[in-house]
């Protein structure tokens, strides 16, 4: 009982929580990826950071969540990269990036992304992150702005009060504790099967749960925010409505109607995605669909006029 009741914390408590059939299926999901394009290794702000390339076309930077890798997009990755280069990164501790002796950091990541970026040759990317991923991607467009085109942010608060009250209690609890009673669990696997030094485990969880116990409120950054920026949520996630609601008002959404002409209507979207909770909103179908035209910068729709005169 008390074995499960860790790893159930554990899935809620982090900023990813794998869904386990997703997990166990990942090194399978793998193999239906796109053919990786390039993949090695760039140092930055004393990590080494593993990236992959699947695709051709405008460059998309994919940033996972927590305790996951650019291969938990195995699923919606073949449309990513139909029409783009898509160059996913394995986050400092994750995946086949080794974890290092620096603390996880937001603010750090986000300037680590900055030197991968131009280290792989790109000036401006789009920016794709879920999660623990989002945070890295915000604050790579605060940190950076000019190296990002668009952004959107899937999964991801702006501030530690945006979760829920349960949620919070249940993430200061995370750390190395754990890592005996999750070495059963897909996540442990699949962290294991990967990463360059699988005893850091225990370091990551405390890692993590150090991050997670930070109060961090970014609400001044929001309007430092001048790219197109696209929030993505489930209905079910777990970040409260109220939260995602200010999010979007913040960046100038969600304060008037559009207008006949949509000549009131922000450069920044918002999609709340149905029957999709925090934990099943990477792989889900419909975000590939969601984010994709926002990103190619596609804003034209047809209006009652057009449609009326149609079907004359």
């Amino acid at each position: 009982m008390f074995k499960a009741a860790l790893i159930t914390l554990f899935a809620a408590a982090t900023t990813l929580a794998v869904p386990a059939a997703a997990q166990a299926q990942e090194a399978a999901n793998s193999k239906a990826e796109v053919a990786s394009v390039k993949s090695g290794y760039v140092e930055a702000g004393g990590i080494n950071y593993y990236y992959e390339i699947h695709g051709t076309g405008e460059p998309l930077l994919l940033l996972h969540g927590g305790l996951g890798t650019t291969g938990m997009f195995a699923p919606i990755l073949p449309q990513l990269a139909a029409n783009r280069t898509v160059i996913g990164v394995d986050l400092q501790g994750h995946g086949r990036t080794a974890l290092g002796e620096r603390p996880i950091s937001l603010e750090a990541i986000g300037d680590d992304m900055a030197t991968v970026v131009k280290a792989l040759g790109y000036d401006k990317v789009d920016v794709l992150g879920y999660s623990f991923g989002g945070g890295v991607g915000f604050r790579l467009a605060v940190q950076h702005p000019e190296m990002v085109r668009r952004l959107a942010l899937v999964s991801a608060g702006y501030a530690q009060d945006g979760f829920y009250p349960e949620m919070r209690a249940q993430q200061v609890q995370v750390g190395a504790a754990m890592a005996e009673f999750m070495k059963d669990t897909p996540m442990y696997k699949s962290y294991v099967a990967v990463a360059p030094k699988p005893e850091d485990f225990p370091k990551l969880l405390d890692q993590m749960g150090n991050l997670m116990r930070t109060e961090y409120d970014y609400s001044p950054d929001v309007a430092m925010l001048k790219m197109p920026v696209m929030l993505v949520f489930g209905d079910s996630d777990m970040y409260r409505p109220e939260h995602i609601v200010k999010f979007y008002q913040m960046l100038g959404g969600g304060l008037k109607d559009a207008g006949w002409m949509r000549e009131n209507l922000s450069q920044n979207r918002l999609a709340i995605i149905p029957n999709r909770t925090h934990y099943d909103m990477f792989f889900a179908p419909e975000l590939a669909g969601t984010v994709l035209p926002f990103l190619d910068g596609e804003t034209a729709v047809k209006n009652w006029d057009d449609v009326v005169k149609e079907s004359q």
